[in-house]
């Protein structure tokens, strides 16, 4: 019967398809690569997803979140990425988690019911924490490197994380992950060389943070704000959203 899945039906097969209305799928980090992912496997037929982030729309994100209007600034970015998925397809069930995934906040989460998990986030700690939280539980999980200060889409690469190379993230994670026994890791990461920001930040978000009173963490209170552009991170987002469901209905 005609439903909204029937092009991607003729593709998958019926059968498929019941896998992926099954299959739940946890996203940690609803940002400029996060958002993407969620946009994808929604768009894909995944039944269940389970949204974790802890900020709220920002002015700076209309350059690139698929979350981001005039109308959704400094409304959760779980609640914002809920509604659009039930307006994508109103039988998915959505559960959200606001919060920012630390090791303090692991035990909230309860990995083994997750059929796939998507690490989005940008903090080295926290992409520890998931990926290590995930392999305990069995659960396939697959990790964003680097997406800021890049320009060219066409250099992301789908590899094992001791495979990868030129990505200041993912030598930090490589390193990571070795010292923890992981003997391997499903990434996407580029091969571009970083940007150096032509602005020193000095009228960026940084120093003239527009985030709400009270948001947990502003940009005054990070290291570093890396630029970035409309068409990196989202296709970063679907390159993951594809990984994500061709493993989960076993094509190569």
């Amino acid at each position: 019967m005609l439903n909204q899945f029937s092009r991607t039906e003729i593709l998958f097969g019926s059968e498929a398809m019941e896998k992926l209305k099954g299959a739940r799928v946890a996203v940690f980090g609803i940002g400029g690569v996060g958002g993407y992912v969620c946009e994808g496997l929604v768009r894909s037929g995944v039944g269940t997803l389970d949204i974790v982030d802890d900020d709220k729309v920002c002015l700076t994100n209309l350059n690139r979140q698929i979350i981001a209007t005039r109308k959704t600034i400094g409304h959760y970015k779980t609640e914002v990425m809920k509604e659009r998925i039930l307006e994508i397809n109103p039988k998915a069930v959505v559960n959200t988690h606001q919060c920012f995934f630390l090791p303090e906040t692991a035990d909230q989460f309860d990995f083994a019911q997750y059929d796939y998990v998507v690490d989005a986030v940008d903090t080295v700690t926290a992409k520890i924490e998931i990926i290590m939280r995930a392999k305990e539980a069995g659960v396939p999980v697959i990790s964003c490197m680097g997406a800021g200060n890049k320009l060219d889409p066409t250099q992301f690469r789908v590899a094992d994380i001791y495979k990868t190379k030129v990505c200041p993230l993912a030598k930090v994670m490589r390193r990571e992950m070795k010292k923890r026994g992981v003997k391997k890791l499903k990434v996407v990461y580029s091969e571009e060389l970083p940007t150096r920001p032509l602005d020193d930040g000095a009228a960026g978000c940084k120093t003239e943070c527009v985030c709400p009173p009270g948001t947990a963490r502003t940009c005054a209170a990070r290291r570093d704000v890396p630029g970035s552009v409309a068409f990196v991170p989202s296709v970063a987002g679907l390159i993951i959203a594809g990984e994500v469901v061709k493993d989960l209905i076993k094509i190569q």
